[in-house]
């Protein structure tokens, strides 16, 4: 099973974002996302590369249903 996870843009450049992941910082490459990246922006992340953006509600409510799932199991 494959997951994405949405991750809050803090910086970008022409070709990437820093994106904040669950307390992460990573960069991403955003050449797949077609709307603007701007920082403040959700990005659903999957294997490095940014899919889409996405809405900040529908994003917050995703990280809080991984948070509930990370603190059920035994990792």
């Amino acid at each position: 099973m494959c997951l994405a996870i949405p991750g809050k843009v803090i910086l970008t450049t022409e070709h990437t974002a820093e994106v904040d992941l669950m307390g992460n910082r990573r960069k991403v490459n955003i050449d797949l996302v077609a709307d603007e990246v701007k920082p403040g922006d959700y990005l659903l992340i999957h294997a490095g590369y940014a899919i889409e953006k996405v809405d900040e509600e529908i994003a917050l409510e995703t990280l809080a249903l991984f948070e509930e799932a990370l603190e059920k199991s035994d990792y």
